[in-house]
């Protein structure tokens, strides 16, 4: 592989990594119904607007879910997938194939995303506890659903919420059978981000 190969790819790869965890994000955050109107989530509907307005013409919402941005997150990471492939001459798979890359590849970096979230929780919580900025509220937005399970089974011990711990520990389950199903499906995993 030549220079100029390696830094378009590497170029094209952080592009598209920008573009579908901006994408991630915005779904996520309809999904947890998280403030429309914090900062951070106007910032992230202006830029991902215009890629999403005109596929919700086509794509309508189901169950509360913007679908279009779904779809649109699997189309972004399937043209990302093409791409590297053609990128680095290989011939480009079944497009069933690369839809499954498409759905491992989103559901790693989804996982990813939630490891990075709560590492981000806990730091926050020791370093700046009750902070109002705009961000701590949407990570406490983003990961309270996924947090508050985990503290019904465990509850806060002497003052320590060890719910964290098992979030993690999920999380690594989680990642290793991305990993496993990648590598099942032929899924070259410097393809796909979180895996």
């Amino acid at each position: 592989m030549g220079a100029l190969t390696e830094i378009t790819g590497y170029l094209l790869q952080t592009v598209l990594s920008l573009l579908l965890m901006a994408l991630m994000l915005r779904l996520l955050l309809q999904v947890v119904r998280a403030d429309f109107y914090n900062p951070i989530s106007q910032m992230l509907v202006k830029v991902t607007n215009p890629l999403v307005a005109p596929v919700r013409r086509i794509v309508p919402g189901l169950w509360g879910v913007d679908m279009a941005t779904l779809v649109l997150l699997v189309l972004v990471q399937l043209a990302g997938i093409a791409a590297m492939l053609l990128l680095n001459g290989y011939a480009l798979p079944n497009p069933i194939l690369m839809l499954v890359w498409s759905l491992i590849g989103i559901c790693a970096l989804t996982v990813q995303f939630f490891f990075f979230a709560l590492l981000g929780m806990i730091i926050l919580s020791w370093i700046a506890p009750g902070s109002s900025h705009p961000a701590v509220h949407l990570l406490y937005q983003v990961t309270e659903p996924v947090m508050s399970p985990c503290r019904k089974v465990l509850p806060p011990m002497g003052g320590l919420d060890l719910s964290p711990i098992a979030l993690f520990i999920g999380i690594n389950i989680l990642q290793i059978a991305l990993r496993h199903a990648a590598a099942s499906v032929g899924l070259p995993t410097v393809l796909v981000l979180g895996l």
